[in-house]
């Protein structure tokens, strides 16, 4: 039996919420709770999270970043 009470809640790192549709599109990004920044694509990504001090970036590691309105594929509305 566990205690799920006693498991610690770990936020994902990285989040990149929905595209916006301006032009050109962009989706925010955020670093732990902060919004830090707006990509244009995955590279944009990337650079924003190592700027932030997250160095291991996988795009594909839903413990790592998750993406919200869209997968990481999805950059126009």
């Amino acid at each position: 039996m566990t205690n799920d009470a006693q498991e610690e809640f770990h936020p994902t790192p990285v989040v990149v919420l929905g595209v916006v549709p301006d032009d050109p599109p962009y989706r925010m990004v955020e670093i732990n709770g902060e919004v830090v920044g707006a990509a244009q694509d995955m590279v944009d990504v990337i650079r924003l999270a190592h700027q932030a001090g997250v160095t291991d970036v996988d795009l594909d590691d839903p413990s790592v970043v998750r993406w919200v309105g869209g997968a990481k594929y999805k950059w126009v509305p």
